[in-house]
C-alpha cells in the first residue's frame, strides 16, 4: 500500500488546503502525474504522485486544510485489492485511535491526522479559490491575472467561461477588481508576507552567512550573445539571464558544497542542479521556482523553460516538484536598476546567488583602461558547509564560465549526451 501524502513545498509551508483532485477512485496514477492541487500562503500548486497504482481510497476532502505530511490518498501496489485497502485504512484509524487515548504515565504525542475526509466548515473557505485546470491553463494561455476573475462556479470556482468574460471585458476596458477581490487579494498578500517573514526569520537565526562579491566584465558574453542572436528567429532569442544562469549552473559543478542542504545537523549534497529563480509577483511577494537540470540543457532550452516558468509563476500553475526541488537560489534584480544584491539563504539550501544590473565601468585590461559592460555576482553562503576560500573560488570560476560563453552551448552538449537524467 502506498500513502500519497501533502509533500513540504518549501521551509516555509506547515499546511496546505486541498483544492481539488484530479484523480478518483479506481484511477491509474503514473508517476510524474498531477493528481492535486494544493493551496500554499503563497500560491495553487499542482501536486506530482511520484509512485505508481491504483486510487484505492481519497482521504482528504477538498477545501480542507491539512498539515505537511498528512496521509490524502491511499494507492494499490501491484497484486493488491480493495480488501487490502480496507484493511490497511482500518489500521490507520486504530493506530489513530491509539495515539488519541489519555497516556497513563507518559505525555501524549502529536495525533496524527485522521486519515477520513472531514466537511469543512463554511467560515474556514474565506480566502480560498477554486479554479478548474481548464481555466487555469487557459489563464496561462492568455497571461490573465486570475485574481481579477470573479469565479461562477460551485462554490465560487473559476471557470474556463469566467476566464473568457474576464478577457472580453479587459479588451473593453471595462473590467476592475471589486472590494471583495480586493480583500482576498490583500489577504492572500498579508499570508505570502508571513510566510516569507518566518522563513527569512528562520535563516538569519540558523545560518552563518558569509558574503563575497565579484565584478565580472561581460562584453565577451554580450557581443557572442549579440551574434547568437542574430540567427535566431525573434522568438528563440536569447536573453542575459539565460547565460548567468547556465554559468551558475556550470560552477556548482565544480564546487558542489554549494549546491545542497543542510538537515539535520549536516550536509546533503544535491545530485541535480536545480537552480530556484526568484520571480517577483504582481500582486507583491516572490516565489522562487526550480529550474531543473539546469546544467545539462542548452541555453535555447533554458530560456524556453525560463520564459515559460515565469509565466506559470505569475498566474499560479506551479508543479510541486518545481517548489520543493531548488538546490539554490538565483536572484536576478539587475532589471530593477540596483548594481548589487546581497540575498538571504533560502533554508535548507546553503547558498544564494545574486545579479545586479549590467552597467558600463572603466576597468583594466592588458594594461589599458577601457568602459566595459561590468555585472556584480554576490554569494551568499552558509559558514557551517563552505568557508570564504570556496565561495571566492567559485566566483572566480562563474566569472571565467562568462568569458567563454560559447563554451556553455557545447558543454551543455555534451552533459546531455553522457550523463544520465
Amino acid at each position: 500500500m502506498i500513502e500519497f501524502k501533502l509533500p513540504s513545498l518549501g521551509a516555509d509551508m506547515d499546511e496546505g488546503t486541498l483544492l481539488e483532485w484530479l484523480v478518483k477512485p479506481g484511477d491509474e496514477v503514473k508517476k510524474g502525474q498531477i493528481v492535486a492541487i494544493v493551496d500554499t500562503s503563497k500560491a495553487a500548486v499542482d501536486v506530482e504522485c511520484w509512485q505508481e497504482g491504483t486510487v484505492a481510497g481519497l482521504l482528504v476532502a477538498p477545501q480542507q486544510k491539512v498539515p505537511v505530511g498528512t496521509v490524502l490518498a491511499l494507492l494499490l501496489e501491484a497484486g493488491e485489492s480493495a480488501a487490502d485497502a480496507d484493511k490497511y485504512k482500518c489500521e490507520m484509524l486504530a493506530k489513530f485511535s491509539e495515539l488519541a487515548q489519555p497516556a497513563a504515565v507518559a505525555p501524549v504525542v502529536a495525533a496524527a491526522p485522521a486519515p477520513t475526509a472531514v466537511p469543512l466548515k463554511k467560515s474556514a473557505l474565506a480566502g480560498r479559490r477554486l479554479i478548474t485546470p481548464v481555466a487555469r491553463k487557459r489563464a496561462l494561455e492568455l497571461n490573465l491575472d486570475l485574481d481579477i476573475v470573479t469565479g461562477s462556479g460551485p462554490r465560487g470556482a473559476v471557470t474556463l467561461e469566467d476566464v473568457e468574460q474576464a478577457v472580453t471585458k479587459l479588451a473593453q476596458g471595462a473590467a476592475a477588481p471589486n472590494n471583495k477581490q480586493a480583500d482576498r487579494q490583500a489577504d492572500r498578500q498579508a499570508e505570502m508576507r508571513k510566510a516569507i517573514a518566518a522563513a527569512m526569520s528562520r535563516s538569519k537565526r540558523e545560518i552563518p552567512h558569509y558574503y563575497l562579491a565579484e565584478p565580472i566584465p561581460m562584453a565577451r558574453a554580450l557581443a557572442w550573445l549579440a551574434q547568437e542572436n542574430i540567427q535566431r528567429p525573434m522568438a528563440e532569442r536569447l536573453l542575459p539571464a539565460v547565460l548567468l544562469l547556465k554559468a551558475v549552473a556550470q560552477a556548482l559543478r565544480k564546487y558542489p558544497e554549494l549546491n545542497g542542504f543542510y538537515r539535520d545537523g549536516a550536509f546533503q549534497q544535491a545530485v541535480r542542479v536545480n537552480p530556484g529563480v526568484a520571480v517577483s509577483l504582481r500582486q507583491g511577494g516572490l516565489l522562487a521556482p526550480a529550474l531543473l537540470d539546469a546544467d545539462r540543457k542548452n541555453l535555447a532550452m533554458l530560456m524556453q523553460e525560463l520564459g515559460n516558468l515565469v509565466k506559470r509563476t505569475r498566474t499560479g500553475s506551479l508543479k510541486s516538484s518545481e517548489l520543493s526541488e531548488a538546490t539554490i537560489t538565483v536572484t536576478n534584480l539587475g532589471d530593477q536598476g540596483v548594481e548589487s544584491v546581497f540575498g538571504v539563504i533560502y533554508p535548507p539550501q546553503v547558498a544564494l546567488v545574486g545579479f545586479g544590473r549590467i552597467i558600463d565601468k572603466a576597468w583594466v585590461e592588458g594594461g589599458q583602461v577601457k568602459v566595459q559592460p561590468i555585472v556584480v555576482a554576490s554569494l551568499a553562503a552558509d559558514h557551517r558547509v563552505s568557508d570564504g576560500h570556496r565561495g571566492a573560488l567559485f566566483l572566480a570560476e562563474l566569472r571565467e564560465q562568462l568569458q567563454q560563453p560559447e563554451a556553455l552551448e557545447k558543454i551543455s552538449d555534451t552533459n546531455q549526451e553522457s550523463e544520465p537524467p
